[in-house]
């Protein structure tokens, strides 16, 4: 009854594009151009909302926090691809991360059917997590139906954990489901429920941009730079040196053997360079690593 009150636009077929399949490759690519262009454009109305999740994710998730992400097919895929390059780009801890994906691991590589249809087997993977307080889930339905990601976000919610949600859909339950709802209001596809395409779109764009802004206050990010990357190859390493020189104001060399006397990590050999000894650098990424601009500052002033 629910969806016949209120359809979901991103299962209607568009009138214009009804013939798509007959066109031209190049106007049928351009007109699916057009389509991504307004799914990333849908973004902006939500801009203030997602601010607000990303302020209280990072005051909630702390110095010991989870975050987590629930969703099935697309969406769940969407919300792992976001998840996983936390660690390697702002260092955010394995352990600190959780994917509550229906159907499972194996679920990233192929379709499990029925299984977003499973609320119980949601609010299982949540309990199953001990999630609480201090955690935080994002839950992802480009239809804001799906009863998987419902069921998660409600356990979550239950437990006193923080809830986000984005759904392409407006009035829906995941949106009701959350204590920050964020609507990505895409339409259709050009594909009639394809939602690979537009939807799938808006959700990365915005879990791109509610993730870094996360990461942003937790103080993972110094003058635009990814101080707290971790260095697992070549090319990384050669940016780390450069990061090292620049913010402390040394040439290279110098900044190689700070980077290396610091084990590779960039914050505290930033520090090492500016003068502190090791151990008492290390100490204090230990102890106040937010605290890594000011001291810096207090650093380059002494």
């Amino acid at each position: 009854m629910r969806d016949r009150l209120y359809p979901m636009s991103t299962e209607t077929a568009d009138p214009n594009l009804a013939e798509i399949d007959r066109w031209p490759t190049e106007r049928a690519v351009m007109a699916m151009f057009e389509g991504q262009r307004e799914a990333v454009a849908s973004i902006g109305s939500q801009t203030e909302a997602i601010a607000r999740a990303a302020e209280a994710a990072a005051e909630r998730l702390g110095d010991a926090g989870r975050l987590a992400y629930a969703g099935a097919g697309t969406s769940g895929r969407v919300g792992v691809q976001d998840g996983v390059e936390l660690t390697p780009t702002f260092g955010w801890p394995e352990e600190r991360l959780a994917f509550f994906l229906a159907g499972g691991e194996t679920a990233m590589m192929r379709a499990v059917e029925g299984a977003e249809d499973d609320a119980e087997a949601g609010r299982a993977a949540v309990r199953d997590a001990a999630f609480g307080q201090c955690d935080v889930l994002i839950g992802v339905a480009a239809s804001g139906r799906t009863p998987y990601t419902i069921g998660a976000l409600e356990e979550a919610r239950s437990r006193g954990s923080l809830t986000i949600s984005f759904s392409c859909n407006p009035d829906t339950p995941l949106l009701e489901a959350a204590e920050h709802p964020i609507l990505l209001d895409t339409g259709s596809e050009a594909v009639a429920g394809s939602t690979r395409m537009k939807a799938g779109t808006a959700q990365k764009a915005a879990l791109n941009l509610l993730s870094t802004a996360i990461m942003l206050r937790q103080g993972l990010v110094y003058r635009g730079l990814m101080v707290n990357m971790r260095i697992s190859n070549a090319k990384l390493l050669k940016r780390g040196i450069a990061m090292v020189s620049e913010i402390a104001g040394v040439d290279d060399a110098v900044a190689g053997i700070a980077l290396e006397d610091a084990g590779r990590d960039i914050r505290t050999a930033v520090l090492v360079a500016l003068g502190l000894d090791l151990a008492d650098a290390r100490q204090r990424m230990a102890e106040t690593p937010r605290e890594f601009a000011a001291l810096v500052e207090q650093l380059r002033t002494r």
